[in-house]
């Protein structure tokens, strides 16, 4: 699907992991270690990061990324607000991952930290773009086409999930994509990024979690590959 070389798939957690695994033929392989690269076929190797920036970009870096013909970030991810919100078990190929709370925030509103002057890739600020030709070849796996919003704290009212989708144009929410896309960026590697809804953002108790459904579709999506 993605043409030459070996894909290297990032992963946040085990159970997402797992769900690769199994797609691809090896249910009941055991997840790899945090930070250690396993290498599936000739086509696709995975690592795991663990959750959140820090273990994204770390692990991505650590993995070698100029080693392989591309990154790809793939899991779960939450649904961000909007007249397009996708429901939960479906797939969204994001073709931009943006750090939507590195900045300031004061009582004026929201700055970027481009906009405070530091941003976090020269010419990029903190909105990365999927590779092209990887968003061309992955459209037909994806029910929607969208940018993600990267976060460190998780939307649980309506109204952080409101802000972050306004600021960001964003479809959907993850903890990791954007930072996977940084460390890919400064390697001049191509990134791509594939998230299964799990939930909506917003409200805790109307988030309408289903991660058996979302995982089983992860797993598929892995097989896709």
């Amino acid at each position: 699907m993605l043409g030459g070389g070996t894909c290297l798939v990032v992963v946040a957690t085990a159970r997402e992991a797992l769900a690769v695994l199994t797609g691809t033929g090896r249910p009941g392989d055991q997840a790899p270690g945090p930070w250690s690269v396993r290498r599936l076929d000739d086509r696709l190797a995975l690592v795991v990061t663990g959750v959140g920036q820090a273990n994204g970009a770390g692990a991505t870096v650590l993995a070698d990324p100029g080693g392989f013909a591309g990154v790809l970030s793939m899991g779960i991810a939450g649904a961000l607000p909007g007249p397009c919100r996708p429901e939960v078990g479906r797939v969204v190929l994001c073709d931009r991952c943006v750090l939507a709370d590195s900045g300031l925030e004061t009582a004026e509103g929201f700055t970027t930290q481009a906009g405070m002057g530091f941003p976090a890739v020269e010419g990029l600020g903190e909105s990365f773009p999927s590779d092209p030709a990887w968003v061309a070849a992955l459209r037909p796996l994806a029910h929607a086409v969208g940018p993600c919003a990267t976060v460190s704290t998780c939307s649980g009212t309506d109204a952080r999930a409101g802000a972050v989708a306004a600021r960001a144009g964003a479809l959907c929410e993850d903890m990791e994509s954007a930072a996977v896309a940084l460390a890919a960026a400064r390697l001049g590697t191509p990134f791509a990024a594939l998230r299964v809804i799990s939930n909506r953002t917003g409200e805790r108790s109307r988030q309408g979690w289903d991660l058996t459904r979302a995982f089983s579709v992860l797993a598929d999506l892995a097989g896709a590959l």
